[in-house]
């Protein structure tokens, strides 16, 4: 069952008619604090609790729930696990925030991070040279480590799901200090971008 997507224009002219769309941003609270678009919560992904967001809906139940992430793939995975736990009220907001942000749409802009794809290739990249050079200079056998690197690429392609990505989504450099709640227009009004 293919999940239903909004895209950002449609958003736009959603939250230009006066109503309040509900939107939870999935990406890691470094992302979100780097940029996120005015109105939505950051809710990350490898701590989604489809029940506990239910829960604390910010508009009526019977409106929809958009998900939102960098560039849709999260956002995605994100509506699936909804619908699996049998919330199905929500929609994907296509192309993400970087989308978003590129069709017009206010947003909060604060400390710039890295992205979490550039730590995924500096790892990956990292742990595949290491491979072949101890392969090289040490032991043949150490070719291994450049494999299981190659397998989980190739398994994150076909799935489009990074184990690698999540793993470092919850590394203390991809955390923010303190409170990272969702913004909107009133509060954070010094840093929005429009």
């Amino acid at each position: 069952m293919s999940v239903p997507t909004i895209t950002p224009k449609q958003l736009a002219e959603l939250c230009q008619s006066g109503r309040k769309p509900d939107v939870v941003d999935v990406r890691s609270p470094v992302e979100f604090r780097e940029v996120h678009v005015v109105g939505a919560r950051n809710v990350p992904l490898d701590r989604l609790d489809p029940a506990a967001v239910a829960k604390a809906r910010v508009g009526p139940a019977e409106e929809p729930l958009y998900v939102i992430c960098r560039s849709g793939t999260r956002g995605r995975l994100a509506c699936e696990r909804f619908r699996a736990a049998g919330f199905t009220n929500v929609v994907n907001v296509e192309g993400g925030t970087l989308a978003c942000v590129e069709a017009g749409l206010p947003a909060v802009r604060g400390q710039r991070a890295m992205a979490l794809e550039r730590q995924v290739h500096i790892v990956a990249g990292t742990f595949v040279l290491a491979g072949a050079l101890l392969a090289w200079l040490v032991h043949p056998g150490f070719i291994g480590l450049s494999a299981f690197v190659g397998a989980g690429l190739v398994f994150a392609g076909v799935t489009d799901t990074c184990l690698m990505g999540l793993l470092l989504a919850r590394m203390p450099w991809n955390q923010v200090k303190g409170p990272v709640a969702g913004c909107d227009a009133e509060s954070s009004r010094a840093g929005v971008v429009t």
